[in-house]
Formats: C-alpha cells, structure tokens, sequence
C-alpha cells in the first residue's frame, strides 16, 4: 500500500513526498483510516513501528477541516502527553514536518527549561500542543492552559508513564479533559494498571497490535560478547576498530559510567558525547543533533535519557552494561533496525549480567549467538564461575522496578522514540562485518 491510498489530503501528501515517505509501517496502514473515522485507538506498539506518524497524520487532517468554533482566539484542539523531553521535541517535530502545507500551529512544552517561551506561544495560539505530564499540569494550575476544548487527545508511551511514576498525573490530566473527545492510546505493553486505564477512557475503540514487545525486530542481528567486567573498555576500543561502523549508540546503566565511557573514548581520539539526566535539556539537544549530523560518532546514554532518541539508519547499537530489566533490552536496540532498515546489536556481558542475559533470551524466546572471536574473550566456565560467585556474594539483580538513574523529580527522568514514517528503499550497514581480527 502506498500513502496515497489511504485518502490523505494533497498538503499532507506532498509533505510525505518531501520527506521521502512514499509506503506507511504496518502500524501507519492500520491506524490511519480508523483515527480518520473519528475512530478512539488503542495501539499496541514498541518503538520503531511507526507509531508517531500513525498519529500525527491523521490527527493534521481532522484538524484542518473547518471548525464550528467561532472563538475571536484559537484553543488548544489536540494535546499529545508523552513521558519526555526528548521523544516531545520529536512528536513536535513530525507534527511540523507533515504539516508544513497546513495553516496549523504546534507547540512543544517541556520541564528543565524556563517557561516564557512556551506560555508566550500559548498566548499567540495553539492547535496542537504536545507535552511531558509535570510542565503540562503546572502551567494549567498557572492559568496558561485550559483543556475544555480538546477533541484529540492521545496519551503516547502509557507503559513508560506507569514506570516513570506519572500515572497520577496523567489521571490528573485527563480529568481535565472533555468527556466528548476522541482518545487514541499507545503502549508498548499491556500491564494490569495501564490496560484498566485504557478500559477508562477509551470508548469502543479499535485495537491496532504491531509487534509484541517479547519479540525482536527480524532486521536486527544480535550478538552476545562474555567478557571479563575490566576488559569492556577494550572491547569497545577493538569494535570500534571498524571504520564501517560511522555512528554507534552504547547504553550504560548509570550517568557515571556513561560519563567514563566517553573520557576513556576521548582519550583514544574517539569523538562522543553523553545524553543523560544530569545534562542540561540545551546540552543533550547539542549532542543528540551532534549524533544525527554524525560529526559525533558515538553518543553514550543511560536507557531513561535515551528514549527520545530516533537517528535515520543507525546501523548499531552497543550494550556495554547489560539492562536489568528484560524488556529494556527491546527498546534499546530498537534504536536499529528501524523503518525497514538492517541493524546490528552488540552486548557485553559479564559474570555479574549472566543472569540479566538469562531473563532477556526469555523474554525474546531466543538464544543469542555469542562471539568468541575477540581478544578479550571469557571462556564459558569463567563466566559460570564468575556467575556463581556473584551469587554466593549476594550480587543479586535489582528489583524489576528498580532504576539504575534517579534524579529529584520525577518530570527530569527522560525516556524513547519513535519513528516517523517507512523510507522508500530498505538499506543500511547491518550485514556488514563489525570487528577486524
């Protein structure tokens, strides 16, 4: 199926066109029509679907149909919520991308950064406002933003929202919100708590399911490196030997290491840059911009400031530490591998993570290869060994609801993604070999 059949107005289309966006994501295909149909959504999806532009270009064609409300001053007409700074700046980003042919306006607002810019563009009219839960509630307990008006409101990333503890806030929100609306709701994954919420404000809605988060893209190749805790660093060094790999995102579980991680790259002439909490929102934009435009080659996140992060044919992302959480894993190399795209994902993982890696290979239902073709290789019954005496020890893994990164509130944990749109020809440098002997 093409874009054009799914009976999008000329302005959108040509946006697409420009874009290079000629055939939507399974998602996109699915959606699309029943949001345009005045249709309430559920959509099931982890990141790389597709997800925003399933949203975001229906949402621009209902809104720019002529409107009975005849206010002197326009109101908010659609409100996106979703769980951070970054993955806001890129909802508002699609939002500008493909509706660069419609007289609408779009607003991103966000924590960490001084609220006069925002509540001036409030003030000069908003249709669509996309938000984090913190900003949003406090610039409507300020009087800035009132709700009554919206007919869309989409609440992005519910699962993450749980995680992050915004629950309460979002409920809050949508207390806020007029009963008659439509509400299109999307989530990684269904647990109890999130799929009661969805059974609350949802009214007959259409189920759209993409890719359960148990499973991994098929386009991405996975490898698994046991190595001694000491010897990552050169680990890295040696992979990133590999000239062919231009641009390579590398998860730590905290800020320090991620912040280890890029002096010790520095030193050896490796150009890269950290995205964290503890970064300004002016710095991580400097250095996920940076990425993109690829005049840094490595950029180094911990899992919470990296879910905003969407870069067009990334070829590999690269656990050094391995997540505590299973599905955590999922999201981080669903970085790769997006939009049809050919990925490669490489972890490292030590006497201590072995159990880690047990909990992810079930939750994929999949056995990692390993590579034993490097030169820090850790034999199997080292990495038994090692495993057993970090338990012995009393090294057991964090709770499931425990986070490696915390700060003192809640609104400046960041979080994923997404992607915008299916390119017009699959590629990228996934098969291609990644380290030299």
């Amino acid at each position: 199926m093409l874009f054009k059949e799914l009976n999008l107005i000329e302005p959108i289309l040509n946006a697409l066109q420009t874009e290079g966006y000629t055939q939507p994501t399974p998602i996109q295909e699915q959606a699309i029509p029943s949001i345009l149909q005045n249709r309430d959504l559920l959509g099931c999806a982890q990141t790389g679907t597709g997800k925003t532009a399933a949203f975001a270009i229906p949402m621009l064609q209902l809104l720019s149909k002529p409107h009975t409300n005849t206010k002197i001053h326009k109101v908010i007409k659609a409100l996106v919520l979703t769980p951070t700074r970054e993955l806001a700046i890129q909802i508002e980003e699609s939002f500008k991308a493909y509706g660069k042919n419609l007289p609408i306006r779009h607003l991103v607002i966000f924590g960490g950064v001084g609220q006069k810019a925002q509540t001036d563009a409030l003030h000069r009219g908003v249709d669509i406002l996309v938000a984090t839960p913190g900003r949003l509630l406090d610039l409507m307990n300020q009087g800035f933003i009132n709700l009554r008006d919206i007919e869309i409101f989409v609440l992005d990333e519910a699962d993450r929202m749980l995680d992050m503890g915004f629950i309460h806030d979002v409920k809050k929100v949508i207390a806020k919100l007029p009963a008659k609306r439509q509400t299109l709701f999307f989530s990684a994954t269904m647990p109890k708590e999130i799929q009661g919420l969805a059974d609350t404000i949802l009214t007959n809605p259409v189920k759209v399911e993409v890719t359960p988060v148990s499973s991994t893209a098929e386009k991405i190749r996975q490898e698994i490196f046991y190595v001694e805790k000491g010897d990552k660093k050169g680990l890295l060094m040696h992979i990133l030997q590999d000239k062919t790999i231009e641009t390579a995102l590398v998860f730590a579980r905290t800020k320090h290491g991620a912040d280890r991680i890029v002096k010790d790259l520095i030193k050896v002439g490796v150009k890269a840059e950290a995205i964290h909490g503890n970064k300004s929102q002016n710095a991580r934009q400097r250095a996920l911009t940076n990425f993109k435009a690829k005049t840094t080659r490595i950029l180094v996140a911990t899992d919470i400031a990296a879910r905003g992060i969407d870069v067009d044919e990334l070829s590999h992302v690269i656990n050094y530490e391995l997540p505590n959480i299973p599905e955590t894993y999922v999201h981080r190399i669903g970085r790769t591998g997006r939009a049809g795209l050919s990925g490669t994902a490489l972890s490292f993982c030590d006497a201590e993570e072995k159990e880690f890696l047990d909990d992810i290979e079930k939750l994929i239902g999949l056995k990692l290869p390993v590579t034993e073709d490097h030169p820090f290789a850790m034999s199997w019954q080292s990495l038994l060994s090692g495993a057993a005496a970090a338990k012995t020890k009393g090294k057991t893994k964090p709770s499931r609801g425990q986070r490696s990164e915390r700060t003192s509130r809640p609104e400046k944990k960041e979080h994923e993604p997404n992607l915008s749109g299916a390119k017009k020809t699959p590629g990228g440098s996934g098969n291609r070999r990644w380290w030299k002997k």
